[in-house]
């Protein structure tokens, strides 16, 4: 029984016609009618109920036709995941991040992907989180690396790096000499934050309303580069993750201050659609990503 003429019942099935079979397959009408014969002497069982127009299945033909169909899907699925492993080794994965994550911890992992990949191409495109929920769902990119992750039941999520979030101004900013500080000595500061639709705004807005803690927002933007900037001129202060400025913090054009009260960290995740079919070069960079949060 080849899986050809399993594909010419179910469309037989599907057509109720030999003639609109025979066409779609270029095949003869009885070249047709021999095959469903031959599949009904082989499962000794009658398929067809030849003396209906348009033809009908019997029980049996029920059974066997929902079986084909189940045997066809995994066939086909089977095909795109041999696809798939032949060009595990040369090709492209289409990353996208937020830019925090795609400028600052990205990188390294892009290295030590590189070592065994070197023919693959790593592409990352820096947007905002609801365009990379976009795209990973429409299939244009593989991978998307977000803050604050959201649960959909169409993408695989899995946990990414957890970013401490410190306090940051401006070296002139009074705060700056502090060597630890109480969230509660930024009330009524003047904040630099992100604009509301981005997550990492709700997280941090979750964490003091936990304190009950109010600023004075003064500047919104919807990435961590600007905000940096504005910070860099003594606008304000903000909470940012310690890995996104590490260039600043070296340079000495901002300071970073801990909180006494917790820890405060930023979960991040990998965002995956659940139907997404993996190389063998694809999968290893998806186990790297998560290697660190297991």
């Amino acid at each position: 029984m080849h899986i050809e003429t399993l594909k010419i019942f179910c469309d037989l099935a599907d057509l109720r016609s030999f003639s609109e079979t025979g066409r779609k397959h270029g095949l003869s009408q009885s070249a047709v009618s021999q095959q469903i014969a031959q599949l009904e002497l082989a499962h000794k069982t009658q398929l067809l109920d030849r003396k209906k127009r348009p033809l009908e299945l019997t029980s049996s033909g029920e059974l066997f036709y929902a079986a084909c169909r189940e045997i066809i899907d995994r066939y086909e699925q089977l095909r795109s995941e041999l696809s798939a492993l032949q060009k595990s080794s040369a090709g492209r994965i289409n990353v996208a991040a937020i830019y925090s994550i795609g400028m600052h911890t990205l990188p390294d992992y892009v290295k030590k992907f590189m070592v065994n990949y070197p023919d693959v191409n790593v592409h990352v495109e820096y947007l905002s989180s609801g365009q990379i929920y976009e795209l990973v769902l429409n299939g244009e990119v593989d991978i998307g690396l977000v803050a604050v992750p959201k649960r959909d039941k169409r993408l695989e999520v899995y946990d990414f790096e957890e970013e401490p979030l410190v306090l940051v101004c401006s070296p002139k900013h009074p705060l700056a000499n502090e060597s630890k500080i109480d969230i509660h000595k930024v009330q009524f500061e003047r904040f630099v934050g992100f604009g509301k639709e981005v997550p990492t705004r709700v997280w941090i807005d979750s964490i003091l309303q936990r304190y009950n803690v109010v600023v004075r927002p003064v500047m919104e933007f919807d990435n961590i580069e600007t905000v940096k900037r504005a910070l860099e001129i003594n606008v304000g202060i903000s909470m940012l993750p310690r890995s996104a400025i590490v260039q600043e913090l070296d340079s000495g054009t901002l300071k970073a201050v801990s909180f006494s009260d917790e820890d405060f960290v930023r979960p991040t995740g990998i965002i995956i659609r659940k139907d997404k079919i993996f190389g063998q070069a694809g999968r290893y960079f998806v186990e790297l990503l998560r290697k660190k949060a297991q």
